[in-house]
């Protein structure tokens, strides 16, 4: 970090003197070699005015003018040849030629599966993935299709490594069953965001989107269903940075963006998640030492701020409404400054950097907590967990989180009892409307439109004969013309029509389901097609049996990563957030230490 450090203070002078080190003197414009002698007198007067020794501003000046000059040649080269240069970010644990920044020359018409091939045979990786602005590129897809532009910066995840033959075989199952594992997690999701608690609240789960405090939020069911699949890709996430599997939280964090940009913002100002998976990408930026990338990083820092401010209020009153404190939530703004002041830092902005750690500095001191006061609250029989959240939200004070504990249990407890109750009315409703001749499905959605008033819902489904047990189901013209569609390019139609349940009726993951399967969709995904309106009765086959068992392992598998404690993004132990203080204040302070 001290090299892009003084490289950021270097280019901001060289900008305001307007030097050009790509150009003569600083330059020889046969060899594009170094100009020697002016470099080195510009690295003199330049350490004066930074405060950097002098062989350090030389080093950092002849990358930024050795850079410039391939970017310059790159540049050329591309309006020449159409041949791109992009600027390679590999993995922490690997270097050439004692670099971690690359340039690689490609053609942008290429497929990404293309270029991560070429890559993986030049710097000897065997499975990797390529991030352009914090999103993951598609294989299947043109380079230019994705906006990949000449000079992009490209940053590389490793998924594995193999070593030998016998561990090659090894990583394709990794990696088989990495593939599925994503596939997996989204069905899961799509299972739980499609019910809508008709089912038998005792043994069916059901997931319900709630504020802060736990209460229910009403949001339109398209909606929904997306910020359910992004709120389970974040938990996911979430789970493997726990883990310090970063590579692959990372992967599952940007899935998560990728559906809750599907939201409308209003949905997303009266729920913290959005900021808190800002937080979290960066986080693991920060981890895989990825932080060169400072637009995407600043650009999501600023979006966390502003949702915390139209979630949370100007002074936090919105939360203090809801919840009655805000203590708890200070790890995150702890979280917020800690980053803040590393890109500050990474930017040559010290000042700034400073004052962001001072503010991090005070809230830490805040939040770490007294170990006998843990153990005093501990031995009540409180979790450490909800002592560690009871603490901080009563900033420290043991009789008041002692009652804030027992008042968030209860509270808990009332609102579980409240959904048990909520559920077992609406399923009593449902089977009303059975008994008078409609189909379950046909129930559910009636009282879903009309917020669970029987008499509306009966009244409703009177008018529809479309509803009626009886009635013939009517073709989804729109999945049939998604069928055609892939059926054209050379797929089974049996094939397509399993992927695009699968996937929800996405034609571009059906697609790639079934290009990275031989146009199969594998055994251990497949489940039956929703049943009908005219037949929703349970069938005796083995195959629908084969299906619900295979749904509900896959929900019970996503469920196992989903918290039990609705604040756990919130119980921090701060270990990794003391180490990055530390590391803050020592740059910091040799900074202050070389211009004095």
């Amino acid at each position: 970090m001290a090299e892009q450090h003084i490289q950021s203070k270097l280019v901001a002078l060289l900008k305001e003197e307007k030097i050009q080190l790509w150009n003569p003197p600083f330059t020889i414009t046969d060899t594009n070699e170094a100009g020697r002698e002016h470099m080195q007198e510009l690295a003199v007067r330049y350490s004066q005015l930074v405060g950097f020794p002098q062989v350090d501003v030389e080093v950092a000046l002849e990358n930024i003018r050795s850079q410039a000059v391939k970017k310059g040649k790159g540049n050329m080269t591309y309006r020449e040849t159409n041949i791109a240069t992009l600027e390679l970010k590999l993995p922490k644990d690997i270097k050439k030629d004692n670099k971690k920044i690359h340039y690689f020359e490609t053609r942008l018409d290429i497929t990404t599966q293309d270029l991560m091939n070429k890559i993986a045979g030049e710097f000897d990786l065997k499975y990797i993935k390529l991030i352009l602005n914090g999103k993951a590129l598609s294989p299947d897809q043109r380079l230019d299709e994705q906006n990949v532009r000449n000079n992009s910066r490209i940053m590389i995840l490793k998924v594995s490594k193999p070593e030998g033959k016998k561990a090659m075989v090894e990583v394709e199952e990794k990696k088989r069953l990495q593939n599925e594992g994503l596939l997996r997690t989204q069905k899961g999701f799509q299972i739980l965001s499609e019910r809508d608690g008709s089912e038998d609240p005792a043994t069916t789960p059901f997931l319900e989107i709630a504020d802060q405090k736990g209460n229910p939020i009403q949001i339109p069911l398209a909606e929904k269903k997306a910020l359910i699949l992004a709120m389970g890709f974040h938990e996911k996430g979430r789970a493997l940075m726990k883990r310090k599997e970063y590579d692959a939280a990372l992967c599952h964090l940007l899935l998560a963006d990728d559906q809750f940009n599907k939201c409308g913002s209003a949905l997303l100002n009266t729920v913290d998640n959005y900021a808190v998976l800002q937080l979290d990408v960066v986080w693991c930026y920060r981890a895989l030492e990825a932080l060169s990338y400072l637009n995407d990083c600043k650009q999501r820092l600023q979006k966390a701020e502003d949702c915390f401010l139209k979630c949370y209020g100007e002074k936090q009153q919105r939360l203090q409404q809801i919840k009655g404190n805000t203590g708890g939530e200070e790890v995150l703004f702890l979280r917020l400054y800690l980053l803040q002041s590393l890109l500050a830092y990474l930017n040559g902005h010290d000042n700034e950097a400073a004052r962001k750690l001072e503010k991090a500095e005070d809230l830490y001191s805040h939040l770490c907590l007294d170990p006998e006061k843990m153990t005093q609250l501990m031995s009540m029989g409180f979790s450490e967990q909800d002592v560690r959240l009871g603490l901080r939200a009563c900033r420290g004070n043991v009789e008041e989180a002692a009652l804030h504990i027992s008042q968030r249990r209860n509270e808990r407890e009332e609102i579980k009892q409240r959904e048990r109750e909520k559920r077992r009315r609406r399923l009593e409703s449902i089977n009303t409307l059975v008994e008078l001749g409609y189909s379950k499905k046909a129930a559910a959605q009636a009282l879903h439109e009309t917020n669970g008033n029987l008499d509306a819902a009966y009244s409703l489904l009177l008018g529809s004969s479309e509803a009626s047990s009886s009635g013939m189901s009517q073709p989804d013209t729109d999945r049939q013309t998604k069928v055609d569609q892939m059926a054209y390019l050379g797929f089974q139609r049996e094939a397509v029509e399993a992927a695009l349940r699968l996937v929800g009726d996405d034609v571009a993951q059906a697609t790639q389901i079934l290009l990275d399967n031989q146009g199969q969709v594998p055994p251990e995904l497949l489940s039956p097609s929703p049943p009908s309106s005219s037949s929703e009765e349970p069938s005796t086959s083995d195959s629908t049996a084969s299906g619900s068992s295979l749904d509900a392992d896959l929900v019970n598998e996503v469920l196992e990563d989903i918290p039990r404690h609705e604040e756990d993004y919130l119980d921090v132990t701060l270990e990794e957030e003391s180490e990055l203080i530390a590391l803050m204040k020592s740059y910091l302070e040799r900074r202050s230490a070389s211009s004095t």
